[in-house]
């Protein structure tokens, strides 16, 4: 997959994500079995705005050439969606997340082999 197409359903997903956060936080805890304290709700409107600012990094850099560029987008993204499926599985077998977790694990490990697949290709991508 390229990096430009890789980017737009990055874009698109954390667009989603944002506006769920921020618009729906008590849906988006919940759909986790998480209870939507005062705490949790600031926490993740927050999240909401770094996830904003994701999106308008993915779709700022989705047609760039620029091998260096590519590279350190693409390391980002690994780096990131290794964490969050990693905790996410951590949290989901603690039990303090429920079973609607491995949703976003599985987007996050599908983003990491994409992005992954990115930085084990030659460098004509």
């Amino acid at each position: 997959m390229s990096f430009h197409t890789l980017s737009i359903l990055t874009c698109i997903a954390a667009l989603l994500l944002a506006t769920g956060w921020l618009t729906a936080g008590k849906l988006m805890l919940r759909r986790w079995r998480i209870e939507p304290t005062t705490g949790a709700l600031l926490v993740g409107r927050r999240v909401g705005a770094v996830y904003l600012g994701v999106a308008l990094l993915c779709f700022v850099v989705r047609s760039t050439t620029s091998a260096e560029l590519i590279t350190s987008v693409s390391l980002f993204a690994v780096l990131t969606n290794a964490l969050l499926a990693g905790l996410g599985l951590y949290e989901y077998r603690a039990r303090r997340a429920g079973p609607a977790i491995l949703v976003s694990v599985a987007v996050e490990l599908l983003l990491l082999l994409g992005f992954g697949a990115l930085l084990l290709a030659p460098l004509g991508r």
